[in-house]
């Protein structure tokens, strides 16, 4: 199957560089997708830059893909859902959930000179990057590229209910199956609490799996897709 690959915030397509071999090795065909404004020099790249990047790659692929994002990007593999209920055969979500209709797509940290730079480690101590060793976090804080703001604070607009019908696959890294359930049950994540099919897969990771556990998250991928 044609996986597509999306990283979350300060992150291109070379996050997928471990991820990418092992799913081939399992019979797929990954796409590692690097979006205008990560590192191309267009700060000046918005959220629907980003969005029609994505739904190029979903019309591009020869066959129905499936669509993966991390963190944040997670809302950009649901708009693609969204604008291609009929083209997506299934969104795999890591380490994340949709934001909202009418909602800022990743507005989490301050903006500066018109983009949003990688924060520093502090705000994500704790089971986040408890898996990240001091040469991983540096490697990580050095290639980090900053958000352009009209990605960070541009509106999801998100259309189509049949958006719903599409599978979608959880992977908690730095939570659990159990604590997204509570989640969903209690409408804290009301993009997940209305689609009709939802499965779940636990990996034992910090927020960064494709880093630090690529081959155990490629296998998860490539089982989601061979039931897709």
């Amino acid at each position: 199957m044609d996986i597509l690959l999306i990283a979350g915030l300060w992150l291109d397509g070379s996050a997928w560089d471990d991820v990418v071999p092992a799913l081939e090795k399992l019979g797929h065909r990954p796409v590692a997708l690097t979006l205008p404004g990560q590192g191309d020099g267009a700060e000046s790249a918005t959220l629907q830059d980003q969005v029609a990047a994505v739904l190029a790659a979903v019309d591009a692929a020869p066959e129905r893909p499936m669509v993966v994002g991390h963190s944040a990007a997670c809302t950009l593999a649901w708009l693609a859902a969204d604008a291609r209920p009929e083209r997506v055969a299934k969104v795999a979500l890591v380490g994340g959930f949709p934001t909202g209709d009418g909602q800022p797509y990743a507005d989490f940290f301050e903006t500066k000179d018109g983009v949003m730079p990688f924060p520093g480690w502090g705000p994500f101590e704790g089971p986040d990057c408890a898996d990240l060793d001091e040469e991983t976090r540096s490697r990580i804080a050095s290639a980090a590229i900053p958000v352009p703001e009209q990605v960070a604070k541009g509106t999801v607009r998100l259309r189509d209910e049949r958006r719903f019908d599409v599978p979608m696959l959880l992977v908690c890294p730095e939570f659990t199956p159990a604590q997204a359930r509570e989640w969903i049950d209690a409408g804290d994540v009301p993009e997940v609490t209305g689609a009709k099919h939802v499965e779940f897969a636990d990996i034992d990771s910090g927020h960064w799996p494709m880093i630090t556990k690529p081959v155990e998250l490629a296998g998860l991928l490539a089982a989601a897709a061979a039931d897709a």
